[in-house]
């Protein structure tokens, strides 16, 4: 590589590392990461081509090379391995899905609900594994979620949470009640009361960079082709169109047999996908470091992540370097399904998210941020997450997450291999697998509905501390936002 080249791909680099605190976490620990990978340049044969750099197309890619090592597979990724969701979520690896447990026997029934949800379950256990197999330093630490109830309208909510678990027999959730929390935590209700929680034992806290770029590594180890500033044009049964963006303006094709589509919510963008993908944006604050005595004090312990359970959905954990890593909804989707550098940082979501820290953990009343960023999360039409694939066509796809992907795609790729090497499994018959969503409204509905329900849900906390019942906003949008 000459001196010209290097001195660009270091300005990448650097570039990625302002993309969110995970990734610049990746330099400051002095585990330089960032560097792009080589550009596809040249017309290309594989047996499959994954589209996107996450954590889908690497999981994909990791349990493909392992089930058939003659298998020659290629990634293309438009930036980094993990510059999209895969690098800049809250760093959650949980059960969580997108559809409730009662929402899935709906629609699949009571069976099929079971099996997604003891998947789910067994899917934390399985990065761990998989984690601890492959050396993968990602700072996974399985401490469970605490979900606070801070009035008496989330108490009744996470009651009927604990209930719901006990009659499908997989969550093993359990109720604290206020006595249990006020020994544990220093948190404040939104009551004057203390508050009561539950407590989910299927979640790790997680480096999210160090788990997808790690995973990067690994799957190279394996043979798997990872090209990075290579971005997709088009794609269509055995062909992808790409465009090396290496700064040499050289197009191609890769020929595949098999053509895995993993780009979540930058997928908007590719025509292909328009209105089969909202991008939704969710936006974090990192803190400084805190000292132990004050991480004695507020309770949290390493490896629990944490929430509450109001509408405008919030989500914490205590990082392995002891700052608090705190993210949200309440960003607003943007016309057209744009997706943009400049929607990932809004003031007046920042400081919402500092707002709330400070309410829950007063103790942080003068603590210092030092990270903001943010970036798009996929939501498909029916809030249900999908791992696809046509055999007559060679195409899959994968995604949907709403933002639950940190662990749904290890279960997506692992479904995904069996789907691509035409195997009957469990995976392969869970509920979501081929499962197809509607297309979102074409505009100006798909804006109009979009915003009404971030805006919505704000708006339906604020009726709950006001009235202290249900929000009969909440129910009303419910529909829209997959309840």
């Amino acid at each position: 590589m000459g001196r010209g080249a290097r001195r660009e791909t270091d300005a990448a680099a650097e570039a990625y590392r302002r993309a969110s605190f995970w990734l610049d976490d990746l330099v400051v620990s002095g585990r330089d990461r960032l560097r792009p990978r080589s550009s596809l340049t040249a017309n290309a044969w594989f047996d499959v081509c994954l589209v996107g750099g996450g954590l889908t197309a690497l999981w994909t890619a990791y349990s493909l090379a392992k089930a058939d090592p003659g298998l020659r597979i290629a990634i293309l990724e438009k930036d980094i391995a993990g510059f999209g969701a895969s690098g800049r979520n809250g760093g959650w690896c949980s059960a969580l899905f997108p559809r409730s447990a009662s929402s899935l026997e709906r629609e699949h029934g009571w069976e099929a609900a079971v099996a997604m949800r003891r998947a789910m379950v067994e899917t934390v256990d399985e990065v761990g594994r998989v984690v601890a197999e492959e050396g993968i330093d990602c700072d996974f630490v399985p401490g469970g979620t605490v979900v606070f109830a801070r009035d008496a309208v989330q108490r009744a909510a996470a009651f009927a949470d604990v209930e719901e678990a006990r009659r499908f027999g997989v969550d093993r959730l359990e109720y604290w009640d206020e006595a249990t929390v006020s020994r544990r935590f220093q948190v404040t209700g939104a009551d004057d009361q203390t508050p009561a929680a539950v407590m989910d034992p299927a979640c790790a806290r997680v480096q999210p960079a160090k788990l997808v770029r790690g995973l990067a590594e690994v799957v190279e180890s394996l043979g798997v082709a990872v090209f990075e500033r290579t971005e997709v044009l088009d794609w269509s049964a055995g062909r992808v169109r790409f465009r090396a963006l290496d700064g040499s303006g050289a197009t191609g094709t890769v020929s595949a047999r098999h053509v895995i589509v993993a780009t979540e919510g930058y997928g908007a963008e590719l025509p292909r996908v328009r209105r089969r993908i909202l991008p939704l944006y969710s936006l974090m604050i990192a803190t400084e470091p805190l000292p132990e005595e004050v991480w004695d004090r507020i309770g949290l312990e390493h490896g629990q992540t944490f929430s509450d359970y109001r509408h405008l959905l919030v989500y914490g954990q205590r990082t392995a370097d002891n700052r608090f890593a705190f993210g949200g909804r309440g960003a607003g989707y943007h016309w057209g399904s744009r997706v943009s550098p400049e929607f990932e940082r809004v003031d007046r979501v920042f400081e919402h998210l500092r707002e709330a820290l400070v309410e829950l953990f007063p103790l942080l009343a003068d603590v210092r941020v030092t990270h903001r960023w943010g970036g798009p999360l996929g939501v498909a039409r029916d809030w249900h997450a999908t791992a696809s694939y046509n055999p007559k066509t060679g195409v899959g796809f994968a995604g949907g997450y709403v933002g639950d992907g940190l662990s749904t795609t290890n279960l997506a790729g692992r479904t995904l291999a069996d789907l691509v090497l035409g195997r009957d499994t469990d995976l392969t018959r869970l509920p979501w697998t081929n499962h197809r969503s509607p297309l979102w409204e074409p505009e100006p509905l798909r804006y109009l509905g979009a915003n009404l329900g971030v805006r919505g849900m704000a708006l339906a906390d604020a009726e709950e501390r006001l009235t202290g019942r249900p929000s009969l906003i909440a129910r009303a949008i419910g529909p829209l936002v997959g309840h």
